[in-house]
């Protein structure tokens, strides 16, 4: 009897299998945050005419969205498997032609090997987060 009850209470640590993962600074909606002030800033900066607002609010709505993506994925809870190999090719390509100077054409398939990196190891880190799924996708598995 004692024993069903020490594994309860070890259970009840443990998340179930679709539940979302907890942000790591607790209840405080902090992405949905962020995801509103850049909806706000981009409608300020589209009707307003503020190209720097633009900027800042699909910057902020991204971070917003990563942010939940990244923890879904690596909880194994979601698989976000194409949208940070996405991120990771459109920080590349950024970076080489903006920053760097680089040609497009010589930027574009840089950063394309790099997104095929980028989803091999997220696959993978997926994978090994879900028990050995490859994708999740609502009640689906595979």
């Amino acid at each position: 009897m004692s024993q069903n009850r020490a594994a309860r209470g070890r259970s009840s640590h443990i998340s179930k299998p679709d539940e979302r993962p907890p942000a790591p600074w607790g209840n405080a909606p902090l992405a949905e945050l962020a995801i509103l002030a850049g909806i706000i800033c981009l409608a300020i900066g589209i009707f307003g005419s503020h190209e720097t607002l633009i900027g800042v609010g699909v910057g902020l709505a991204a971070v917003g969205g990563m942010e939940v993506a990244i923890r879904e994925h690596f909880a194994g809870y979601r698989s976000h498997t194409t949208l940070l190999a996405g991120f990771v090719f459109v920080v590349v390509v950024g970076v080489l032609f903006y920053a760097a100077g680089l040609v497009l054409a010589y930027a574009l398939p840089i950063g394309a090997v790099c997104f095929a990196v980028a989803f091999y190891l997220a696959r993978r880190a997926f994978q090994r987060a879900s028990g050995g799924l490859s994708f999740r996708i609502g009640g689906m598995r595979g």
